[in-house]
């Protein structure tokens, strides 16, 4: 059977990949326009399916609260384990090194310090981290603010240096090429050339706001030397967006206060967790797949999938329960706080243009387990499907399909439709009370923040009916809609102010 895709993907290379990019778009669109087309043609099955995916939203809301309060409690008990004293007494301590590529483009030099900072109070030694300052060519004062950093910091990591990734005729430019480019630049300098043992080390991709535990390094250094196959594996810790939380505008703040959560629950769900933002896996492998690709901007998914395949499906998230704080997306100013907001979740939702070569892995790569590979996608196709189409589906279909279709709304079914649809809804609210809960024994403590605030806060979802539609169902939309047009994204960074 992999052979006949083969052969099909081969002989049809355009038209194969233009139908597999037409897909999640047009199914994104027929969902969203149910209550119009479905309302005349199939109105009891719409309905049925609005209220089963009503309670599929309420099943998923308490889901994600247990999850959430799993992977809290289990982060609360690594928070008070010493990892660097259990590494140091395993064999090949002392070998095991951690790259990490810092990706920065127009990065202020504070703000790269703050990280940088945060890494020399590792309770790992400063000296097993070799950092890597992966910048861009055509950033006009790149080399300035590496030299700077270079010269801060030098004599504390075991290495520091920067790398400035040239424009190159054919590559996206983004973060996965420029990510390459610099891990092809390390490994060269600091294993081909230099003294450290790929067998014995790590690479991680880090965006330049990570801030991580005091013990990451120390518990990856434990992860990596007990795990019986440290090179099929990525770690993924908990990223949260809890460096600025509170100085982002509301409706950030509330999709903000999800996505951690969201992240978080992702830790205890098995294959759910693939890698996101910062991550790390062993150089070996990263080696061994060549590298990141550099045709395509968003990188974390598609460096899983890309190993999956080449290990022919022996590979493996695991997850390192310790949070990883980011900034949340901020500007000068209210509006363009939101403005860059958007631009973010449009940057994210992009990854649906990896959906292609996923599928068309699915079908040609030869001797990978089945279900496995099938679990994977299945999981990927209806997530990117149904973030732009989650929002229509909950908020309005009932109500519009009532608007559609007098004459059925006067059925049994049809009439208590909205209500029945709106009871399921408001269950769902104790599930939010939850996840209140358990961000607020998350979220540091912020001593200066004034007390009305911390009240108000909970008040603020009043507007997630707005947020939902204009920070995370239309950004996924025009996505899916400009990857079903054959058009591509340009790539912007989010700014840190």
């Amino acid at each position: 059977m992999t052979s006949f895709f083969e052969t099909l993907f081969t002989r049809y290379p355009v038209k194969t990949k233009r139908a597999l990019e037409i897909l999640p778009g047009f199914t994104a669109w027929m969902l969203i326009l149910s209550p119009l087309w479905g309302s005349f043609l199939i109105p009891t099955q719409l309905a049925y399916f609005i209220l089963f995916f009503d309670v599929y939203w309420l099943y998923k809301s308490v889901y994600l609260v247990i999850t959430a309060t799993i992977s809290s409690r289990n982060i609360k008990l690594a928070e008070k384990e010493d990892w660097d004293a259990q590494a140091r007494d395993l064999p090949h301590y002392k070998d095991t090194h951690h790259v990490l590529i810092i990706l920065n483009y127009k990065e202020s030099v504070e703000k790269l310090r703050l990280t940088l900072d945060v890494l020399t109070k590792q309770t790992l030694s400063p000296k097993k981290l070799h950092v890597v300052l992966a910048m861009e060519e055509r950033e006009k004062e790149a080399k300035q603010r590496g030299n700077i950093l270079i010269k801060e910091y030098k004599h504390i990591f075991g290495d520091i240096f920067a790398t400035y990734h040239p424009d190159v005729l054919g590559e996206v430019k983004g973060k996965s090429s420029n990510e390459a480019h610099a891990g092809r630049v390390a490994y060269q300098k600091l294993f081909v050339d230099g003294p450290l043992d790929i067998n014995y080390a790590t690479i991680s991709s880090v965006d330049a706001d990570s801030i991580f535990d005091r013990q990451f390094f120390a518990c990856l250094t434990y992860k990596f030397l007990t795990d019986p196959k440290p090179y099929n594996k990525f770690w993924q810790s908990a990223i949260v967006f809890h460096n600025n939380i509170w100085d982002v505008p509301a409706p950030t703040r509330i999709t903000s206060f999800f996505g951690n959560l969201y992240r978080m629950a992702l830790l205890v769900q098995g294959d759910r967790l693939l890698t996101h933002a910062t991550y790390s896996l062993s150089m070996k492998l990263i080696k061994d797949v060549d590298f990141w690709d550099v045709d395509v901007i968003p990188e974390d998914y598609r460096i899983f999938f890309k190993a999956f395949y080449n290990k022919k499906g022996n590979i493996w998230v695991e997850p390192i329960f310790l949070k990883t704080s980011m900034d949340a997306a901020l500007s000068k100013g209210y509006i363009n706080s939101l403005k860059n907001k958007y631009h973010q979740e449009r940057r994210w939702s992009w990854g649906v243009s990896d959906n292609p070569l996923f599928i068309k892995w699915w079908l040609t790569v030869p001797d990978v387990p089945f279900f496995r590979k099938t679990s994977l996608m299945v999981n990927v196709l209806w997530d990117h499907i149904m973030w732009p189409s989650y929002w229509f589906i909950v908020t309005i279909a009932a109500n519009v399909m009532a608007v559609i279709n007098p004459v059925y709304s006067r059925t049994t079914l049809g009439f208590s439709l909205p209500q029945l649809a709106g009871s399921i809804l408001s269950i769902a609210l104790v599930a939010l009370l939850a996840m209140l809960f358990i961000d607020y024994k998350n979220r540091p403590t912020n001593k200066h923040l004034p007390l009305y605030r911390k009240l108000l806060f909970p008040f603020e979802f009043l507007l997630m009916p707005i947020v939902g539609f204009f920070l995370s169902a239309l950004p996924a939309l025009i996505s899916h809609t400009q990857l079903m047009l054959g058009k591509r994204l340009e790539y912007k960074v989010t700014d840190k102010a």
